[in-house]
């Protein structure tokens, strides 16, 4: 009996001398910017424009185009988080390159100029056991996989060419946190388009984003 009780009180110990020594990492988050763009707010936005789809504003919709958010006195910090849904309209060709006419179709994403997203998506339809391949979740032109990989939702309707279509657009949730400590932040989000065949390129494939949001993180 003597004996366990030296061992509880010994156990004991040396739970409480590791929980006094343990350093607990807490985080400090702060939204440092937030829009939905459903009130046409364009504050520290530059090339923008606000559409409705599916009954709801987006930024954009953006061919051979992009935007740019210039971001100021960000609290000191380590990390930031950036967070958006990005919506891949009607008929992107992923990873496929027919001679120039067509594809790749790639969507890159910079922060303070450096990419931190290169990638494909393709909305096609497979075929024949064939799929147009995209890179995403991946960057181009590294990997392979099937259209829409990684969506979030796949059956909303197209913005133009495939308005008609459920499916013919993809919604991606995309979130990214990356190490960052500087006051300022440029967040530039671009796309490499081709489709030299199409009446109209952006009715043809087109891409815009809603819910942007960024946080910025300290490590304590």
């Amino acid at each position: 009996m003597r004996n366990l009780k030296i061992i509880t009180h010994l156990f004991l110990f040396i739970i409480a001398f590791a929980l006094s020594t343990c350093k607990l990492s807490k985080e400090n988050r702060q939204t440092v910017y937030e829009n939905n763009f459903d009130t046409g707010d364009i504050t520290h936005l530059s090339n923008t424009k606000i559409s409705t789809f599916n009954q709801r504003k987006v930024l954009g919709n953006f061919n051979n185009d992009g935007f740019e958010l210039l971001l100021n006195q960000i609290p000191a910090h380590d990390l930031v988080e950036i967070s958006f849904d990005l919506y891949i309209h009607d008929t992107w060709d992923g990873n496929k390159a027919s001679n120039g006419i067509g594809g790749p179709d790639i969507w890159e994403m910079q922060i303070d100029g450096s990419p931190y997203i290169y990638t494909t998506f393709s909305n096609a339809d497979c075929f024949d056991g064939f799929c147009s391949p995209q890179s995403y979740p991946d960057n181009y032109p590294n990997n392979k996989h099937n259209p829409k990989s990684g969506a979030s939702s796949l059956l909303l309707p197209g913005f133009c060419l495939l308005a008609t279509k459920p499916g013919g657009s993809t919604l991606y949730k995309i979130k990214k946190t990356i190490n960052h400590h500087k006051s300022s932040l440029a967040l530039q989000c671009i796309d490499h388009l081709i489709q030299t065949n199409a009446t109209s390129p952006i009715c043809d494939e087109s891409w815009s984003i809603d819910n942007l949001k960024i946080v910025s993180i300290q490590l304590n």
